[in-house]
């Protein structure tokens, strides 16, 4: 018998309850309790979400994408601009030596050039959902080293585009696209116009944001409409995140700048 979506929901947040106070108890991090509990329910221990795992992955991406969205409503537009050398520097910084370093071990131990370099490319990404989870949990979000953490992470997620046009250029194989892949607008076009075209969308974004969206929320706010508000702002979300992924971008990506372009309304 399948799962409905009430009942994988009821089961996340089941196992949650259960599993986070357990590893705060034994003085673990949050962060931890929700991978045992994911790895207790999942398809290789109980099994309890089924042999499919797309259900479990996309309540993962959608959590991802709520926490960003929370985080870009905390941080000012203003202050997202202040942070852009640490998101070029730091974050260039961190790719790039991570990738030269993995690089060189990787053909060290006999690796081939363009396997190393994929790999490379791959363990120089963290994870964004742990990593802002542990900033929140120890209150260190505004902290000189959370403001860099946060910076790398931002700069990673730009970076998927670029790796992403890399990965099909080492295969010796063409790769056999999914049937349930989501389709991305720009692949065919030439990765200097891609890359055009994701600034231009990003800056086309944030003029949306300003001059539109944020005067629409305030004058539904005004008027005291707040099932229109939570209606408008949650459209807001989703639509970001999937003209993100339409363009090569990450969802998460999208829903922080949701949250920025909302961080200075009422």
């Amino acid at each position: 018998m399948e799962s409905t979506l009430a009942m994988n929901t009821l089961l996340f947040l089941g196992v949650a309850i259960i599993m986070v106070p357990l590893a705060r108890k034994f003085g673990l991090s949050s962060v931890i309790g929700y991978i045992l509990g994911g790895i207790i329910i999942g398809p290789y221990v109980l099994k309890l979400t089924g042999k499919d795992v797309n259900d479990i992955m996309h309540a993962s991406e959608f959590g991802v994408i709520m926490l960003l969205f929370l985080v870009g409503l905390e941080l000012e537009p203003r202050k997202f601009w202040e942070m852009r050398k640490k998101i070029l520097g730091l974050g260039m910084t961190q790719m790039v030596l991570t990738i030269a370093l993995l690089f060189i071990i990787f053909i060290a131990v006999g690796w081939k050039t363009d396997k190393a370099f994929a790999i490379a490319m791959c363990f120089a990404l963290s994870s964004t959902a742990i990593v802002l989870q542990t900033l929140q949990e120890k209150n260190s979000f505004k902290t000189v080293a959370g403001e860099a953490s946060f910076s790398t992470l931002l700069f990673q997620d730009i970076a998927v585009i670029p790796i992403l046009a890399i990965l099909p250029l080492l295969a010796h194989s063409k790769v056999k696209q999914n049937e349930n892949e989501v389709q991305v607008l720009i692949q065919k076009l030439p990765d200097w116009l891609q890359a055009g075209t994701v600034i231009m969308g990003v800056v086309i974004l944030i003029l949306l944001g300003r001059y539109v969206f944020v005067p629409f929320l305030r004058y539904v706010s005004k008027a005291g409409m707040t099932e229109l508000l939570t209606a408008s702002s949650l459209f807001l979300v989703i639509g970001v995140s999937e003209l993100m992924v339409s363009i090569g971008l990450s969802p998460a990506l999208g829903a922080f700048l949701a949250g920025v372009m909302l961080a200075n309304s009422e």
